[in-house]
């Protein structure tokens, strides 16, 4: 291998992080999930907020909900006996923000 290429591949990501990098695009890639995280730009909210909005049960959110808690994307805050969700950080805000705008760039 030529020294250009070792210098290189010594630069990327071990395996690893490729891997969670991998999943944390899986994860996007769901239709429901980015409705989801499409409403939460917009602000916090409640289960059966998202559930309304998107014309979906609040079981088949809380799921949906659950998956993207688990990624790190969005965190829930318990107000009284119900969970206001919100994005986990401003890092998810431009994900969407830098996908949407690659898909609309020839539109």
């Amino acid at each position: 291998m030529n020294e250009r290429n070792e210098t290189l591949r010594r630069q990327l990501p071990d395996d690893e992080v490729i891997y969670e990098l991998a999943n944390l695009f899986k994860v996007f890639g769901d239709p429901t999930r980015a409705k989801i995280l499409s409403c939460l730009q917009f602000g916090d909210l409640y289960v059966y907020e998202i559930a309304e909005i998107l014309g979906m049960s609040v079981s088949a959110v809380s799921h949906q909900l659950r998956v993207l808690r688990g990624a790190k994307l969005v965190k829930g805050t318990k107000m009284g006996k119900e969970v206001r969700y919100a994005l986990d950080d401003d890092h998810v805000t431009k994900i969407m923000e830098y996908g949407l705008t690659h898909i609309n760039e020839d539109r």
